[in-house]
């Protein structure tokens, strides 16, 4: 067994016990690899132990990725910042967007699609916690962002994303995780069928797992330390 096979079996298994803590069914959380920085062949050994989704943050590193593995089943999420003159590559190689939060790149993704292509299913990113570092909507501008980008033809709107600043311990990641899961269900009350709660990483998917999230990232503990 291969070290990302066996950093997934560990990982898959800490992820059906914080489902279980959490009284959740293991296949209501999705695990996204976060392959960043890491080759197109690090890529292959985990789709070799069953992994078929994939987070990139860098662009033309996941365009170069994505063309070479074009043959295999692979799902592309796009987890990292997207500026107005990169939405192109986006909207032409990517399944999946978690980090829209503006209504520009919104509407330049949906009007880059390809109409040979599935929509973009997308993710609007909310800074839940008001991190000066962290991207994204204000989660008082969110319902009105979601409503706006849920109308764009070549696009699905799927759910909330959240990237909050580190936590010093389970209660007080669960207290901003739980933020981020009262928005995405005042959304879905407001009536957008949300269904993906992208929230949770290496460190903290335990606390992410218990207040909801639907779709944990995980980089470091699959393909070891950048």
């Amino acid at each position: 067994m291969t070290m990302i096979a066996n950093n997934l079996q560990q990982l898959r298994a800490r992820l059906q016990q914080a489902c279980t803590q959490a009284g959740r069914a293991p296949q209501d959380v999705t695990l996204l690899a976060v392959s960043k920085t890491f080759g197109a062949d690090a890529v292959l050994e985990a789709h070799a132990a069953g992994q078929n989704a994939f987070g990139e943050n860098y662009i033309q590193e996941a365009v170069e990725k994505i063309t070479a593995l074009a043959h295999l089943p692979l799902q592309w999420h796009c987890i990292g910042p997207i500026q107005s003159n990169k939405t192109r590559p986006v909207a032409e190689h990517f399944d999946w967007v978690h980090t829209v939060d503006r209504l520009k790149i919104a509407q330049r993704l949906s009007e880059q699609r390809p109409a040979h292509l599935a929509p973009l299913q997308v993710c609007i990113q909310v800074n839940v916690d008001g991190g000066p570092t962290k991207s994204g909507v204000a989660p008082q501008d969110a319902l009105a962002l979601a409503r706006q980008v849920a109308v764009l033809p070549r696009l699905q709107l799927r759910g909330l994303m959240c990237i909050p600043e580190p936590a010093p311990d389970f209660v007080a990641s669960c207290a901003v995780f739980a933020r981020a899961k009262a928005l995405f269900d005042a959304i879905r009350a407001a009536g957008l069928p949300l269904d993906t709660l992208s929230m949770g990483m290496s460190a903290d998917l335990e606390a992410a797992v218990a207040s909801g999230s639907t779709l944990v990232r995980v980089g470091s503990a699959i393909f070891g330390k950048r």
